[in-house]
């Protein structure tokens, strides 16, 4: 059976005049093994979703992963609105690229504009994603994200949800 490999972990990076970040290592390794045509293709490729006004973050698949959000897609009938809003952010908002040489990736600048990136980035992983931030913004959206709710309380140790009637 093949073992699974998900991103895991937070990270800070510096971010260069030529918005070129640094991958952490962990992650690089998530995105070879989520990309079918490594080694042979070099570099492990990767697919950006920037999305679109809603969106203050980068969310980044695999290759793999991001098949399996394409074929949820065309199982939806074509003229279905919810395939449309899919494809426009899956597909239209979202870029190709890879991992360079040195483990970087260039983030072109309208994706820095867009999420408001300079200097510093922060990485979130999501198991099989991970997301790119401006850290300051992750810190508001994540804080304002976790407010109390009829079967949820933020301020209670989150892993007692793993136990839940949810069947996690």
């Amino acid at each position: 059976m093949d073992r699974k490999l998900r991103f895991i972990g937070e990270s800070h990076h510096k971010v260069d005049g030529k918005g070129r970040v640094s991958i952490p290592a962990a992650f690089r390794r998530v995105l070879a093994s989520g990309d079918p045509d490594f080694p042979e293709s070099g570099n492990p490729q990767l697919v950006i979703v920037y999305g679109d006004d809603k969106r203050d973050f980068l969310e980044c698949f695999t290759l793999s992963a991001i098949e399996k959000i394409y074929d949820q897609i065309e199982r939806l009938a074509r003229a279905n609105p919810r395939r449309k809003a899919l494809q426009r952010l899956y597909s239209t908002h979202a870029i190709s690229t890879s991992v360079d040489e040195t483990g970087r990736l260039v983030l072109p600048s309208k994706l820095r504009e867009k999420i408001g990136l300079d200097e510093s980035a922060f990485f979130a992983s999501t198991g099989e994603t991970f997301e790119i931030w401006k850290p300051e913004t992750y810190d508001k959206v994540y804080e304002a994200a976790l407010e109390a709710e009829d079967d949820f309380d933020p301020d209670v140790d989150a892993s007692t949800y793993l136990d839940g009637d949810e069947g996690l």
